[in-house]
């Protein structure tokens, strides 16, 4: 299996605060990571290091085998990484089907030119990626909202409407930050078989940040734990339910309810 990301020594100050201190991470080919830890550990940090929304004091971000460290956000999605957000990214005011076919637009392939002036090569693009719209809607089970303004709609089904877009740009890699934030119990367990169904039938490699342990558990290949940024476990799911550390810090009472979800 091939190493898709690898991350060495990334490490981030403001001013005075360290938020990490050199973290290392690795995911390969068609895994699933999760990246766990308390509010205020690092981990949306890392995320903005790892897609050049901030630059780090030191480290190196490789993808696919490059280089990445250097290159601006828009660089790094061209190149197949893609994110989605903890506050979301969609345009609330927009319709589902309008926010889909928006992210696909990068991908158009005519000038602003032909666009204007309604030259063929643009209508026929645009048909294109109407089709691939109503897919990735069908894909995700959104298509009965794809009239609806997105911010009429429930917080799930927004988050939804994010993983969407960031499959609209057609990346190697997703980035997740809490995929199920504001789910019922019921959606994040359906989320888990949509993340697996992703991976298995478009050949995708996720690393998400989440909060909740029964989906880290149930989806993941492996596990990173951060505590105050920086690394303080690594292992299989079973693994990080075991560690005493991770049990104490984040696991604690919820870890019989874990390990029953899990089961």
């Amino acid at each position: 299996m091939a190493r898709l990301l690898e991350v060495r020594g990334i490490s981030l100050r403001f001013g005075g605060l360290q938020v990490l201190g050199g973290v290392d991470l690795d995911v390969y080919e068609h895994q699933i990571v999760g990246l766990i830890g308390p509010n205020g550990a690092g981990k949306t940090s890392f995320f903005n290091c790892l897609t050049g929304i901030y630059q780090p004091q030191h480290g190196v971000v490789e993808f696919a085998g490059n280089d990445i460290s250097g290159l601006p956000t828009h660089k790094r999605a061209q190149l197949g990484l893609a994110r989605t957000w903890q506050n979301l990214g969609v345009v609330r005011t927009l319709t589902v089907f309008e926010n889909v076919l928006t992210a696909l637009h990068q991908h158009a392939g005519y000038s602003v030119f032909s666009g204007l002036l309604g030259l063929p090569i643009s209508l026929d693009r645009e048909r294109v990626l109407r089709r691939d719209a109503e897919e990735i809607l069908d894909y995700l089970g959104l298509r009965p909202y794809a009239t609806e303004r997105v911010g009429d709609l429930s917080y799930g089904i927004q988050k939804k409407c994010d993983l969407a877009m960031a499959l609209a740009s057609d990346p190697a890699a997703l980035l997740l930050d809490e995929p199920s934030s504001g789910m019922s119990p019921e959606e994040a367990h359906q989320l888990g078989g949509t993340l697996r169904h992703l991976r298995d039938s478009l050949k995708l490699t996720i690393l998400m940040i989440e909060h909740h342990v029964p989906l880290v558990v149930g989806v993941c290949d492996y596990v990173y734990v951060l505590n105050f940024g920086e690394v303080l476990a690594t292992g299989a799911p079973a693994e990080i339910q075991r560690h005493p550390d991770v049990v104490a810090a984040y696991l604690g009472d919820g870890l019989e309810e874990v390990s029953d979800a899990s089961a």
